[in-house]
């Protein structure tokens, strides 16, 4: 049970380091507060995540649980990122095996006070029922793609067909444009609705935990999506719904990314240091995200045609060598955008928060992914929006409409974008005087999104609910 300061808590986060980084960042807060944390993941994830303070690792224990093998699942894949879009599916039945594993860790270790787990956790609450352990889930998604997919207790939401998706839903006040667009919706409808190979959808999945919780938790915050979080407390959840603040870059995170690579940011520095001040763009679509070779050629010669600097991450594909990582570019692409200086590609990892935080990045072109938008507008850097895949697009549509930023135009049958849609858009935030208004709005932002202390209330507003809550 508790001891006498805090409570026993377990953290078990879905095989992706977009849910697992949150997931450690909830729990080194909650741990500075003097609970002690049990975070469950598989063993490579572990050993992969960042490095835990000195102050903080007497309170955390990781907990290793082998990933069974299944077939069609590349062996050693153990995250999201170790594998292609399609083959999800293969790892999401992996993750179902370790339920036996996971109770086996119930019955063996000290009795938790609460466990916090994702949306694909269908399988967890059953178990935690039959020792009394109450569950919550902590959604690393916006609280708008939570309320775009309605109340997991209402009979009345009708959608169906893909189609139904590409509409505000009625419960989101006029005039919205959170919807996706036909091809983003096709993309992850058969998971969406009927499971592949794991046997059970993502709408099941995510319904039923919620359904079995005792509380949600979301990385958000009230001063950007109050008005969602109220629809959500509100219209659609009938228990509480906590946001939990935005975990925005903090001083100790960039010690450690200093010390992982300093080499590196020498040589990215250098180069950086060239450029005037707010002239460059910093390219990155996330450490999953995937772009068909025609897109990343688009992508390339929009921002060679945009004549503005650019730091581009590239990220190689899961199985790609670096060779045929760049063999994706346009023919000469990377000798010319070298030889004038106007580019530098990265293979592999790069130190996002940094390089943003470099006086010369004046804009972001970004997969919209949450994460990398939070430290975007942590340092008021503004956005051009090339969202790929799941909630990335409901999140373009939540910033286009708070005017934050630019999303590239797609063709609405196919979602085919041009170099020069690509360019254009780039030119409009970084140079055009139509952008200025994105500039400053990016800046107010800063306001909320990098007020670190603002965020450090919302933890101790949560710490003080558990300790109310959960006999602490």
């Amino acid at each position: 049970m508790a001891q006498r300061n805090g409570l026993h808590i377990v953290m078990f986060p879905w095989l992706a380091f977009g849910h697992m980084i949150p997931f450690l960042e909830l729990s080194k807060g909650l741990a500075k507060r003097g609970h002690r944390i049990s975070f469950i993941s598989t063993p490579r994830n572990i050993e992969r995540l960042p490095k835990l303070p000195p102050n903080l690792s007497p309170l955390i224990n990781f907990v290793k649980l082998t990933l069974p093998q299944v077939p069609n699942l590349p062996e050693g894949a153990e995250a999201t990122s170790d594998i292609t879009f399609n083959k999800t599916h293969y790892l999401t039945k992996a993750f179902d095996g370790l339920e036996g594993s996971f109770g086996c860790f119930l019955e063996n270790s000290s009795a938790p006070d609460l466990i916090i787990h994702d949306f694909s956790h269908h399988w967890l609450q059953p178990l935690a029922a039959k020792r009394g352990v109450p569950c919550a889930y902590f959604s690393v998604y916006l609280a708008s793609t939570l309320a775009f997919f309605g109340s997991p207790w209402s009979h009345e939401d009708t959608r169906t067909d893909p189609e139904h998706f590409t509409v505000p839903p009625n419960w989101i006040p006029s005039p919205s444009n959170l919807a996706f667009r036909l091809y983003e919706i096709l993309k992850i409808f058969e998971s969406f609705s009927s499971g592949n190979d794991s046997c059970v959808s993502d709408t099941h999945r995510s319904n039923s935990v919620v359904l079995g919780s005792n509380f949600v938790i979301v990385r958000s915050c009230e001063e950007f999506e109050g008005d969602i979080l109220g629809i959500l407390r509100e219209k659609l959840y009938q228990i509480p719904v906590i946001p939990i603040g935005l975990f925005p870059p903090s001083e100790e995170e960039d010690t450690w990314e200093r010390s992982k690579d300093d080499l590196e940011w020498a040589e990215i520095t250098k180069w950086l240091d060239k450029h005037r001040e707010g002239t460059v763009v910093y390219v990155a679509f996330g450490s999953e995200a995937e772009m068909s070779r025609e897109e990343i050629n688009e992508v390339a010669l929009g921002l060679e045609l945009s004549g503005l600097p650019f730091f581009w991450a590239l990220r190689r594909p899961a199985g790609y060598s670096e060779v045929e990582t760049l063999s994706m570019l346009p023919s000469g692409f990377e000798s010319r955008i070298t030889q004038g200086d106007q580019g530098f590609i990265c293979l592999g990892w790069a130190p996002q928060k940094r390089i943003l935080g470099h006086p010369s990045v004046g804009v972001f072109l970004s997969h919209c992914g949450w994460a990398s938008v939070i430290e975007a507008l942590a340092i008021g850097c503004p956005l051009v929006l090339l969202p790929l895949t799941i909630d990335q697009p409901l999140a373009a549509r939540l910033l286009v409409s708070k005017n934050i930023g630019v999303e590239i135009p797609r063709d609405e049958r196919d979602g085919s974008f041009t170099r020069d849609s690509v360019a254009k858009s780039l030119r409009l935030v970084a140079v055009d005087r139509e952008g200025e208004q994105h500039k400053v709005k990016a800046r107010e932002m800063r306001e909320v999104f990098g007020d670190k202390a603002r965020h450090d209330r919302y933890i101790d507003d949560f710490d003080q609910y558990l300790r109310t809550n959960h006999g602490c």
